[in-house]
């Protein structure tokens, strides 16, 4: 499970996102989802998530 689809994302999952100001490097930040901020079935480049922590960021992985 990448985080692209929307029903593999769940809140209170471990999950690791790109943040928007780590798009251009590819870092990654780990935390556990809050909230799902992208209301389709897909995108391309993974659903976004506001994790408990307050960041938002892209789902890359699932952990």
């Amino acid at each position: 499970m990448d985080g692209r689809n929307r029903s593999d994302v769940k809140p209170g999952l471990n999950v690791a996102v790109i943040l928007k100001k780590d798009q251009r490097s590819g870092v990654k930040t780990e935390g556990v989802v809050k909230d799902l901020l992208t209301n389709s079935s897909f995108h391309p480049h993974g659903i976004k998530v506001r994790l408990e922590d307050g960041q938002v960021g892209r789902v890359c992985d699932i952990l």
